[in-house]
Parts: C-alpha cells; structure tokens; sequence
C-alpha cells in the first residue's frame, strides 16, 4: 500500500476505539479527584485497625477493594500508591508473603473485567462484541460475561492456590529505618495505628461527595451504557459541589491524563494498527496458511491462538489493546474451524487476557508492585511478575482448552 494510504486508514482506525480512550481518560481524572481528597489514606486506617491479626481478613478486603475498583468505582490501579504502603508495617508484623497480595491484587485488577459487566468490565466486554462484530460473528455486548466467566472462575482457583498452596509459608521482611515521604509508608515495627496518626479519620463533607460521585458513575454507566457519560456525571458532582476546589480542576485534569493516558493511547494505537492489517489482505492467507496444520484439531488450532496472544500481550502489556489486533487475526479462523460463538468469544477473551498478568509493562503488575516496594522489599519481576504469570496464565489456558473441548 502506498504510505498515504496507511496512514488515512491507521488514523481511520483510532476512531474505532475513541470512546475507550476517552473513558480512561475520565476514569483517570475521577481516580485523581479521589485520591486528592485524601479518602483512600482514611480507608488504609481503618482496615489496619480492624482486622487486628487475621491475614486472610486483610487478603480478602485487598481482594474486594481491587475488585471494587475495577467494577463499582472504577479508578483502576490508582489506589493502590496510596492504600498498600501505609499496610505494609501491618504486613511485616503477620510475617505475610507480599506475592499473595501482588497475586490477590493482580486477580481484583484481572478477573473483575472479564466476568463483570460493568466499569472496565464493560469497556473489554465491548470491545470483544464489537471486534468479534466487525470480523464476522455477531456478538452483543451484554452476552460476552455469559461465556467468559469461566476464565474470571479460574483464574479465582489459582489465587486461591496462591494463597494456601504456593505462598502459604511466613515471610519475614528486614525493616527499614527510612522511606519515601512520598509514599506514605511507616517504618517497619510501628504499630499500624501509627500510619494514621497525622491523617484526620473524620468522613468530611468531601468523603461523602466524592462517595456520591462515586455512586452515581456507577449508576449512570449501568443505566445509559456509557461509561464516558458515566464518569463525566461523576466528575460534575465532585468539582460542581466542590469536593475539590475549582482552582485545582486544571491540576487533576492532567494528573489524569498522566494516569491514563498512555494506555488510552496504546488502546488508539492498536485500533489503527487492527484495520490496517486488514485492509492489506494479508490476514486471509496467513489464516489459509494455518489451516492445513490445524484444521483437524481444534484443541490445537485453540493452544496456537493462546500462545501468539500470550506472545502478543506480554509485548504490549494491555489486554485491551490487544483485542483489535487478535480479532483480526483469530476470528477468521474461529469461522473456518467452525467454532461456536461461545468458543470464539472464550479464545478471544482468554487470548487477549494472557500475558497482562506477568508482563512487566502491565499495569496489573506495576500497580501492585508501586505499593508493595514502597520500602525496597519487593522485587517487581521475582516478586510481582513471575507469580502473577505462573497462576493466571496457567488458568486461563486450562479453563480455555476446556471450554473448547
């Protein structure tokens, strides 16, 4: 094609995942505004205080809570700079293995958006209906989950494998004698209670605005679809009762963007990269060449798809981004080897979801070690990345292969 070409339709493209990038680009605004009204840090109190010496109660709540942001309040990893670090005294004084909480955090970052229909959930759902749509199989947008959550169900299995399995031995970490101020992190062998000692734990009129907003973005999104429109009511409520104060709106706009935005651009990105492989021509007879080898086997054509997608996500360390170039590729094929709309669906998500845990560039795997290295304690490959990989990567592909069987 001549370059001219490529670029009208790389650009052409982009627009097919403009609502996707603008809903981060929200999202990362709302995390923000959150954030800056200092109710994360009054949560991080009141979770050390309340599950005194009980591991599996402070998994669990890191659990939900990693869930939550992924679903109810979708502000993605941006809690966890601000909630983990003032948790770790906590953690080094129950001797608990920081891998399960990377394990327990990446599950609450992964799991949620691949099962639940609503905040992220609803942007990956979508655009697996619509990528599917576009390249042969028609898919609506609220079906996706009733396929897919065999994968969110596996990948539960292997945490908890993770938990009372692979981790389940006490670990003992060296205390440091100074952090990051930044942080927010508390000296090893303070009482927890000590983490909160200058934050006051009064719920203020901002808490319970930034709550609303919380909740009507929630609501909103539910109602309408639209996760855009969802965090843009959100956000009216925050700064329009003022929450934060206006002079700051400028602020966290761009702290937003710099939340977000690069994965909003990988999202853009790869659209553009997803119709330009396709307007070439060159996707039929890679699929044709494929054929003979697999064509009598789809448990073999199945394992082939997940491991280019595993191959393809860890490079790019989105699964989101991933979905548009995947489905050009295995859609083709998933119609030629007469696989169910179930099956494709299953593939498509498990193909695209593989590597995002355990790629050193995902967000899955940098959140969690931002707050469990606060103290320099946590390796992000060792500690972070290898765990993450071996569970869920391993899950997804059993569960796939199953479906497919």
């Amino acid at each position: 094609m001549p370059m001219d070409r490529i670029m009208n339709l790389f650009i052409s493209g982009m627009g097919q995942n403009s609502e996707t990038a603008l809903s981060y680009i929200l999202l990362g605004t709302l995390a923000a505004a959150m954030t800056h009204t200092g109710l994360a840090k009054i949560i991080a109190v009141k979770i050390s205080s309340f599950i005194k010496d009980n591991k599996y109660l402070l998994i669990g709540i890191l659990v939900l809570i990693s869930m939550m942001s992924q679903n109810l309040i979708p502000v993605h990893i941006a809690f966890i700079p601000i909630l983990i670090p003032p948790l770790l005294p906590l953690m080094n004084k129950l001797k608990l293995d920081r891998r399960i909480i990377a394990c327990s955090l990446a599950f609450g970052l992964k799991a949620p958006y691949i099962a639940i229909p609503a905040g992220f959930g609803l942007i990956f759902q979508g655009l697996i209906a619509d990528n599917m749509t576009n390249n042969g199989i028609e898919v609506l947008k609220q079906d996706v989950w009733k396929s897919s959550w065999i994968l969110g169900f596996a990948m539960f299995i292997a945490l908890l494998v993770a938990i009372f399995i692979t981790y389940r031995k006490p670990r003992e970490y060296a205390a440091v004698n100074n952090c990051s101020a930044e942080s927010g992190f508390t000296p090893a062998g303070n009482e927890s209670k000590n983490a909160g000692s200058s934050i006051d734990l009064k719920f203020k009129k901002e808490h319970f605005i930034t709550l609303l907003g919380a909740i009507v973005t929630l609501i909103i999104q539910l109602v309408s679809g639209s996760l855009p429109l969802g965090a843009l009511c959100g956000l009216i409520i925050i700064f329009g009762l003022r929450a934060v104060s206006h002079k700051n709106m400028d602020f966290l706009i761009n702290e937003g963007v710099g939340l977000m935005g690069y994965i909003a651009f990988v999202m853009l990105v790869c659209a553009g990269y997803a119709l330009v492989l396709k307007e070439t021509g060159g996707i039929e007879g890679l699929i044709n060449s494929i054929l003979p080898f697999v064509q009598n086997s789809k448990l073999l054509a199945a394992a082939a798809m997940l491991f280019i997608g595993l191959i393809i996500t860890i490079g790019i360390g989105s699964s989101f981004g991933t979905i548009p170039i995947l489905a050009v590729l295995f859609i083709p094929l998933c119609l030629k080897l007469g696989f169910s709309t179930s099956q494709s669906v299953i593939l498509l998500c498990a193909a695209a979801a593989l590597g995002d845990a355990g790629s050193p560039a995902s967000d899955t795997t940098l959140g969690p070690t931002a707050g469990l290295n606060a103290d320099g304690r946590h390796n992000h490959i060792k500690d972070t990345c290898i765990p993450t990989f071996i569970h869920f990567n391993t899950a997804l592909i059993i569960a796939a292969l199953i479906a497919v069987l």
